[in-house]
């Protein structure tokens, strides 16, 4: 009851931060994404087109409350999660609209948009596995499945079952093996964590080069921002661990992949600005922006990823429609408490 009352209130004070009028030369963004990179693309635009663009930054739960709070009165036009989970959420909540252009559909790679129109990918990255460069031979490692095998026992790292990521990660899991699978699989990774889940996708590599553990399951655009960080520290983890490709053998189904993708809100006051912007990020020149300063991958087919993560090489996706990373989200989180996955 508190928190209802609590996002109710984060509401009213948020609407303060933007215009009053209905339709402005501005758009309004409510965003999940927290990373550096935003800044420098919002003030792009800005110079570009003349539209100002401003952002409320919080919890994608939260911001998909505030949306259902607002209804026709919400000030948004945007919402931008890290997960297609979330874009699942607020599409079955109608708190989207579907949103295609000429431009966009040029722009994006067919194999990571939504099926049902409802969002636009603007970038995307695979859950990989990291190993230590001195205690693990690549040739130990295969598929995700295998991380439940017992000769990782006590070797095994991740971070919390709450975070988004890994839920995203069990809800494919649940997709592509079915429920009784996906538990077992749980139960046999909690059975070979080093200890609990805590931190960071970085901390866990923090915790590899630390001597901690052996293996870790992170993001990837993490081990490139490791790579390129100016902190003696970071560096030293990043160089500690090569990246691995789950699930890549012949006839296997790809390594997890999610996207950061942007919804054009269903009540969008700036809908033509709000399109613009799609349009904008989704373009070869923000693209660039994106893989040379996030290490994300890029949705634009003609756009390549940085050199630190080509390095790493090419590698197979899973294919999985990504709603479903949302419609199986409810079991993932059952598993994960069922099995002990803190």
């Amino acid at each position: 009851m508190y928190k209802y009352y609590y996002i109710l209130l984060l509401s009213v004070l948020y609407v303060s931060c933007f215009p009053i009028n209905k339709t402005s030369n501005e758009i309004n963004i409510y965003s999940q994404r927290h990373y550096s990179v935003d800044e420098i693309q919002y003030k792009n635009f800005e110079k570009l087109t003349g539209i100002k663009v401003n952002v409320v930054k919080a919890n994608a739960d939260e911001l998909i409350e505030r949306l259902k709070n607002e209804g026709k009165n919400t000030p948004a036009d945007l919402f931008i999660t890290v997960d297609a989970g979330k874009l699942f959420k607020a599409k079955e909540l109608s708190l989207l609209q579907k949103v295609s252009t000429p431009e966009i559909k040029e722009n994006v790679n067919d194999e990571f948009e939504d099926k049902n129109g409802y969002w636009v990918p603007i970038t995307y990255r695979a859950r990989i596995i990291v190993h230590s460069n001195d205690r693990v031979n690549p040739s130990e490692l295969s598929t995700y499945e295998d991380l439940a095998n017992s000769k990782w026992k006590d070797r095994l790292l991740v971070r919390s079952s709450s975070n988004a990521y890994n839920e995203a990660l069990m809800s494919s899991i649940v997709a592509n093996l079915g429920s009784d699978s996906a538990e077992a699989w749980s139960l046999g990774l909690v059975n070979n964590f080093v200890r609990d889940p805590k931190g960071s996708d970085r901390d866990q590599v923090k915790a590899i080069a630390a001597g901690q553990g052996d293996v870790a399951i992170v993001n990837s655009y993490y081990i490139g921002l490791l790579l390129s960080s100016e902190k003696e520290e970071e560096l030293k983890a990043g160089n500690a661990v090569s990246v691995f490709f789950p699930n890549q053998e012949e006839g296997g189904r790809g390594s997890h992949i999610n996207v950061s993708g942007i919804g054009l809100t269903k009540y969008s006051p700036n809908k033509e600005n709000a399109i613009k912007l799609i349009e904008y990020l989704t373009g070869e020149e923000a693209q660039r922006v994106y893989v040379n300063n996030s290490y994300e991958y890029p949705v634009n087919p003609n756009v390549e990823p940085a050199d630190i993560v080509k390095n790493w090489g090419k590698f197979k996706s899973d294919n999985l429609d990504l709603n479903l990373l949302g419609k199986y989200r409810e079991e993932a989180i059952l598993i994960f408490d069922k099995t002990g996955w803190k």
